[in-house]
């Protein structure tokens, strides 16, 4: 997702060849259309770069506006693609908005979500669920991704640290309740920035709602090791729940280019100790 602007500009291979030389030997395809001249370089980059495919992106159901093939109506396709890129994961990345509304569409959308995971498995594919912070809504007193969870046995997780933070709960712990049913791990650091010089502005002006709407807004995705999450016990427990791969990602760079980005998450996890995730 970081990437979709490079990969329109350049290409997929010269893209993960930028990545490669960072350091990071693995990537998840999100947001990036499935052409075959995209799943060709992305095909590439695994034989001449040794970049690991980690995971293709699915909707259940298509959404317009969004490069993401569906499993209702692009089965067979997203098949074909995940054993040429040797990608037996698939993820769900965002809950379908309409899903949100209530609990009967929560449900729904997770067995339908189920079965597409069990038709998937006689392939020898594996479907994931991310969350945002929307699922630890509750409903009658039980959270949203719990719900979807109990209602879609064949699909896993996929536990973004920064949106479980964001969500109001502790990633440790959130990681040690799904253990065994996370393959991968989203990696993203949660910081609360400075107030913009334009607030104050709007200060001196009398617009108070602004000013709090600027105050509201200081909550930022970071570099890993940019924010306040405590990785050092999250990735261990992130390793200890079984996740296969631990995704660097960030949702907004506030200016920053996204390689200075992926080169500061990679320098900091080096320094933590985990040259070895690499």
């Amino acid at each position: 997702m970081m990437l979709k602007d490079s990969f329109a500009e350049v290409g997929a291979f010269e893209t993960l060849r930028k990545v490669s030389a960072i350091g990071y030997n693995a990537v998840e395809i999100s947001q990036i259309p499935m052409t075959p001249e995209n799943v060709g370089e992305l095909d590439r980059s695994r034989t001449e770069l040794g970049m690991d495919i980690a995971a293709l992106s699915v909707n259940i159901e298509g959404r317009k506006g969004m490069p993401v093939e569906s499993l209702a109506d692009n089965f067979d396709k997203i098949v074909d693609d995940a054993k040429r890129l040797d990608s037996s994961l698939l993820r769900i990345g965002m809950l379908p908005f309409g899903a949100m509304k209530s609990l009967d569409s929560v449900v729904e959308f997770a067995k339908q979500a189920n079965g597409y995971a069990e038709r998937l498995q006689e392939h020898g594919i594996s479907l994931y669920y991310h969350n945002h912070h929307i699922e630890f809504a509750k409903f009658d007193g039980k959270y949203m991704l719990d719900i979807i969870a109990d209602n879609s046995p064949a699909m896993g997780m996929e536990i973004d640290v920064h949106w479980v933070q964001r969500g109001g709960l502790d990633p440790v712990r959130t990681l040690e309740k799904y253990a065994g049913n996370t393959a991968m791990v989203h990696l993203k650091d949660y910081r609360i920035g400075q107030m913009p010089e334009s607030s104050f502005g709007l200060l001196e002006k009398g617009d108070f709602p602004g000013f709090m709407a600027e105050f509201r807004n200081v909550v930022q995705f970071a570099e890993v090791g940019e924010g306040n999450l405590d990785f050092p016990s999250i990735i261990p427990a992130a390793v200890a729940a079984g996740a296969r791969y631990l995704l660097v990602e960030q949702d907004e760079l506030y200016g920053r280019t996204v390689w200075d980005a992926l080169q500061t998450s990679y320098d900091n996890l080096v320094a933590m100790g985990h040259a070895d995730l690499f």
